[in-house]
């Protein structure tokens, strides 16, 4: 649970602000130069966004403020160019106060600074990483071909109900077997499962998502048919009604490309993460 909460923060930032992206390449070292001599004007200092007394504002202050917004879906007037470096010089005048106030020495305060610091850090090293790692063209195939051979060839539509005991669910084959009782109702009185209010429907699956014994004993059924003896899982005791089944149609490699090589890249990022943890002292 505790390497998931982490890969939560690290899975969150795959998609980093613009601003990362820009802190980034602004830490990077510069290229060597080039044999001919550099231009005055690019040598020069960018020019600050604004000085309040006396402190220059970098213009990258300028993207943080505009990516934020843009994140928080902001009106084009909080976009405009006016808006954001007023705010930038808002904060910055607020900061300046703060500071001579002495709050930065406030414990909370000091800890939620420290704390954003190291969020900001393990953002960047996480573009540093997507950057440095990308998913090869090989794998991503590699991986659309597994999950076609792992899907099949038929989408299944069941509805199951789940009990306690073996006793429970052999009653149960018993009413539905004598008619005495349907299975939609019988499932919304008696069924432990979530599904119990929709009758049992789960809805159109592949034997893939479901537990081994679960899809073992669906796939044997016929269209309407319902099974005659309790099956049993991890979760209790199931008995599974097959409403319907389809032929699957699996989107081209194309359409799933760009899903499939961000949930390796998950994959990548999580095992990094791990990694990191294993080496750590963490008591």
């Amino acid at each position: 649970m505790k390497q998931k909460l982490l890969f939560a923060a690290l899975a969150a930032s795959l998609l980093l602000p613009a601003q990362f992206a820009t802190a980034a390449d602004a830490a990077a070292p510069a290229a060597a130069p080039a044999a001919a001599a550099p231009d005055a004007k690019a040598a020069e200092p960018a020019k600050p966004l604004a000085v309040v007394n006396g402190v220059a504002l970098p213009q990258v202050f300028a993207v943080f403020v505009r990516q934020s917004r843009m994140d928080r879906g902001g009106s084009p007037e909080a976009l405009s160019e006016e808006s954001i470096r007023d705010a930038v010089i808002t904060a910055e005048v607020l900061s300046q106060e703060a500071l001579r106030k002495g709050l930065d020495k406030d414990p909370t305060v000091a800890a939620a600074m420290d704390f954003q610091h190291k969020e900001t850090l393990s953002q960047a090293l996480v573009e540093n990483f997507v950057r440095t790692n990308p998913v090869s063209e090989e794998a991503i195939k590699a991986e659309y071909e597994n999950a076609k051979a792992k899907a099949g060839d038929t989408e299944y539509h069941p509805r199951h109900i789940l009990v306690g005991s073996e006793k429970e669910a052999k009653d149960i084959i018993a009413k539905l077997s004598g008619k005495k009782a349907k299975f939609e109702d019988l499932a919304k009185k008696q069924s432990k499962d979530s599904s119990a209010g929709n009758g049992g429907d789960l809805g159109w699956t592949l034997p893939a998502n479901l537990v081994p014994e679960f899809s073992s004993a669906m796939v044997k059924l016929k269209k309407g048919e319902f099974s005659k003896t309790p099956v049993q899982t991890k979760f209790g005791w199931h008995v599974i009604r097959l409403d319907e089944t389809r032929k699957l149609d699996i989107p081209a490699y194309d359409k799933l490309k760009g899903r499939i090589a961000n949930q390796l890249l998950q994959q990548q990022l999580r095992k990094y993460a791990q990694e990191l943890r294993a080496s750590a002292k963490i008591e």
